[in-house]
């Protein structure tokens, strides 16, 4: 008990303006959630029927579980491939992956109009759905990651059993973590197969559920180098940068191969005509297309560009821009429906998730031993 009263002991917290800000957002995000549980989704958004989905979906969901895949990405190459060499990068990512997903599912029940009636997820089952697999895998994957993390807590508090029985089925995990984060990336593309008749031509593809497979891995991977860098300005540690020199050799060949399924798409499917007809797809796609894939592509096939910082971070900053883009772009900007910008009160429960998370990071590299997984 003693050890967890330490714990949970901010010795040496330091307040300064930036923190007040995230704590503020923070306050004001649960204050607009609780707003939007008392009097519903009608007052507190700006999405009617026919504009069923805003920017928590796109955004908070979409884009906040694609940009987590760096978790199962890592933990496959460390534990599967046996590439040690990343071992330091895996406890932070991990930690990122879990607090993406325990804020994609506080999303989910801002979003879902009914939010106590998640249970009837568990007990009646739409084996039809994409979102009913989507759903199941993120709660277990939410467990998953919450168990692959649990380490670095039992470390602290020094409980050599629980830490022994969780490092003894780490494999397991992360083999059932890759299935289940395979399934549910992949299934959020296949839940945009079904607008056939609503998403611009650009956009909608049978080829949706690896299209977001992949450019998740993408975007996991340059979410890894924004995390690194973000974490060692803040907390005052090394830059892991030759390692990630080395990992972020692997983004153009996993961007390389959306590209190449992205243009045989366009070309085999008879819809290349779209890209020349002008107007603000032809503009947006292009823009997601050359800033958000084949910029990284070329960046990060430069040494020169792995060997330094700054460099690689804004060269994954592009990666992840590309993705939110095409994430906005397949199920907001060009997804037929009522005119729609979101309601002050979505984008104060946005932004106060994104505190949340800052604050939860922090207060985890502040307590737990989340570095020393390095120097094992």
């Amino acid at each position: 008990m003693t050890a967890l009263v330490e714990t949970l002991k901010l010795r040496q917290y330091p307040i300064g303006i930036g923190r007040l800000i995230v704590w503020f957002f923070a306050a004001a995000g649960v204050a607009a959630m609780i707003a939007r549980w008392a009097w519903g989704l009608g007052i507190t958004t700006n999405m009617v029927d026919d504009r069923g989905w805003g920017i928590w979906i796109s955004f908070d969901i979409l884009t906040g579980i694609a940009i987590s895949a760096g978790a199962f990405t890592l933990a496959a190459v460390v534990y599967i491939f046996n590439l040690k060499q990343f071992y330091p990068l895996v406890r932070p990512t991990i930690l990122t992956g879990f607090i993406g997903y325990l804020l994609a599912a506080s999303t989910l029940l801002v979003d879902l109009g009914f939010p106590y009636r998640i249970w009837h997820l568990i007990l009646y089952w739409n084996v039809h759905s994409p979102l009913f697999e989507v759903g199941w895998c993120v709660m277990i994957y939410l467990s998953v990651l919450a168990l692959e993390f649990s380490p670095a807590l039992f470390e602290r508090l020094g409980w050599k059993v629980p830490l022994r029985i969780t490092r003894a089925i780490t494999i397991p995990l992360v083999i059932f973590g890759i299935v289940l984060s395979t399934m549910h990336q992949s299934s959020l593309g296949t839940l945009m197969t079904i607008f056939p008749d609503k998403i611009h031509p650009l956009w909608y593809s049978k080829f949706n559920p690896i299209f977001f497979y992949v450019s998740a891995i993408g975007a996991g991977i340059a979410m890894i180098v924004m995390e690194t860098h973000f974490s060692a300005q803040a907390f005052r540690y090394k830059f892991e940068g030759p390692i990630l020199a080395k990992l972020v050799k692997a983004i153009p060949w996993v961007l390389g191969l959306y590209l190449v399924g992205k243009l045989a798409d366009l070309v085999f499917s008879g819809k290349v005509q779209y890209v020349f007809a002008g107007g603000w797809p032809t503009v947006l796609y292009l823009i997601e297309i050359l800033v958000g894939v084949v910029a990284p592509i070329y960046l990060f096939s430069k040494a020169s560009v792995r060997r330094n910082r700054y460099k690689m971070f804004w060269s994954a900053t592009l990666v992840v821009f590309g993705l939110l883009l095409n994430r906005f772009n397949v199920s907001l900007i060009f997804l037929d429906g009522a005119p729609y910008l979101p309601a002050w009160t979505e984008i104060l429960v946005t932004f106060g998730l994104i505190s949340i998370g800052i604050i939860i990071y922090d207060l985890a590299f502040r307590t737990l031993p989340v570095l020393q997984h390095a120097h094992e």
